[in-house]
């Protein structure tokens, strides 16, 4: 069986909002919609059915200059993302984020780039390929 290959050009993120632009033109390239800036959403999208994959077709997804997208989501803008939800808190809960957001300030928090790697994980017909 042939193992289709993605291709994230980790070059091309410099934040959240362009890691979904990314995320759209590898795995939307022929829909009408584009996926919004949701971890959630991402894991709907891996899960296939919409998009490039095919449910639970294996792919492979190399993840090129990964370190550039580490930096980008990183520890700055994952403190703004937290930021971001504890200013509405009639839509997220505060107490979880603002958790996370303490422990990212003591440095054992996770980064936005550590959840996106985490959700590519919950997939296991998707190898994730960091270069």
């Amino acid at each position: 069986m042939t193992v289709a290959t993605l291709r994230i050009e980790g070059a091309r993120i410099s934040g959240i909002p362009s890691l979904y632009g990314e995320l759209n033109r590898v795995f939307m390239p022929d829909e009408d919609w584009t996926l919004g800036e949701s971890l959630d959403a991402l894991d709907d999208l891996l899960y296939g059915g919409f998009g490039v994959l095919d449910g639970a077709a294996p792919v492979r997804v190399v993840w090129a200059d990964h370190a550039v997208s580490a930096e980008a989501l990183g520890t700055a803008a994952t403190r703004a993302w937290y930021a971001a939800k504890l200013a509405r808190p009639e839509i997220y809960a505060a107490g979880p984020a603002r958790r996370a957001l303490d422990a990212l300030e003591a440095g054992t928090g996770e980064t936005y780039f550590d959840l996106v790697r985490q959700v590519f994980a919950g997939h296991p017909n998707i190898d994730l390929v960091l270069e």
